[in-house]
């Protein structure tokens, strides 16, 4: 029997934070695609099930368009079993129009005031949305026959924290030995998986697409088969674009070029389809620049969306100015006297010698 998990969508997901309004159109568009193609693929490899760990929204208003996306998907396919788990972010009423949807019987789910359990034959999938009150006891009311092969679906932060638990917290401790053989989480926007006790495991399968810069690298969902009452898991890749954050170290010595030639170096595996985000660090010397606008010019690629950031600091040779007569010289030897890390000292420098030269400031 094949099964699904898949967590924290956030379909319809404004995605304005670093693009344009064109730009951020595409990507919600785009997420819709990837659940759609996620569903495309359970069709094609004969999925049974299909969990949806939280977080399927992202906000209380949700497009019609999107919401009748997603039932369009459900209702075309009654041979998969959706069992969608509200999570912290589902505040929008897509809950309250399934349970009106009266042919949607392939759909399942769950409720804060207990635990609900499915039977689908070799597996029976158990879930409880998570509140203040019923995370603080997970596991009081968890009863698993040790003889079936259990899934247990919450949405929340693991944590083996002894105190007062709060929402959203899942509390790993109080699941362990209750015959659990996975723990499908959401919440976690990377993919994770690890031991839980002797017997389970416990896995977050990560969003199926990078929204920002927070949530890098390969995204997709986990393919569970489970055959004769043995596990194997598969995690899959799906997203139709990766986030990458980059780091590029800066020397002291290096001209325009070197930095120009380091930077495409460092992008040059990269997909163009791909959005990048581009930190400049370490030494520059007081007449060094870092012009994040030209360097983004010389990209040999032309990528979905690119962001830089200048974050080197100055190299200052303090003896140059030790003689030095001018209002640099005078503003250099006084900020030498004055007790801060070289590296507040360097960044002081730095924006009183743009002043002094009539350069602008960033803000």
């Amino acid at each position: 029997m094949k099964i699904i998990h898949c967590a924290d969508l956030h379909l319809d997901s404004k995605m304005e934070s670093n693009l344009d309004r064109d730009a951020a159109g595409l990507r919600r568009e785009e997420l819709l695609e990837t659940f759609e193609t996620m569903v495309s693929y359970a069709v094609k490899n004969e999925v049974k099930v299909i969990i949806i760990a939280g977080d399927m929204f992202d906000k209380p208003n949700v497009r019609k368009s999107a919401k009748n996306r997603v039932l369009d998907q459900m209702r075309e396919h009654p041979e998969i079993e959706f069992c969608y788990l509200k999570g912290n972010h589902d505040k929008c009423n897509f809950v309250d129009e399934l349970t009106e949807q009266e042919n949607l019987t392939n759909v399942k789910l769950f409720g804060d005031e207990g635990w609900t359990s499915y039977d689908f034959g070799e597996v029976v999938v158990s879930g409880m949305e998570l509140t203040k009150d019923n995370s603080q006891t997970l596991g009081m009311n968890l009863v698993l026959d040790q003889e079936r092969f259990n899934i247990v679906v919450l949405h929340g932060q693991e944590s083996d924290y002894q105190g007062n638990d709060k929402t959203e917290i899942v509390n790993l401790s109080l699941l362990r030995n209750k015959y659990i053989d996975y723990l499908a989480l959401g919440h976690i926007h990377e993919y994770k998986e690890d031991r839980l006790d002797d017997r389970g495991r416990y896995c977050y399968s990560g969003c199926l697409e990078g929204r920002g810069f927070d949530e890098c690298g390969e995204k997709g969902f986990v393919v569970l088969n489970v055959e004769d009452g043995r596990l194997s898991t598969e995690f899959i890749s799906i997203a139709k674009r990766q986030l990458h954050d980059i780091k590029v170290e800066i020397d002291p010595e290096m001209k325009f070029s070197d930095m120009v030639e380091k930077t495409n170096e460092a992008v040059a595996e990269i997909s163009e389809d791909d959005l990048i985000k581009i930190t400049y660090v370490g030494k520059v010397k007081m007449n060094g620049e870092v012009s994040t606008t030209r360097l983004k010019k010389k990209l040999n690629k032309d990528f979905f969306f690119v962001k830089m950031y200048d974050k080197t600091s100055l190299v200052i040779d303090y003896e140059k100015f030790k003689n030095d007569k001018s209002l640099k010289g005078e503003f250099v030897r006084l900020l030498e006297t004055e007790d801060m890390s070289e590296e507040r000292r360097g960044a002081i420098i730095e924006i009183g010698m743009k002043a002094i030269l009539g350069e602008d400031l960033e803000e």
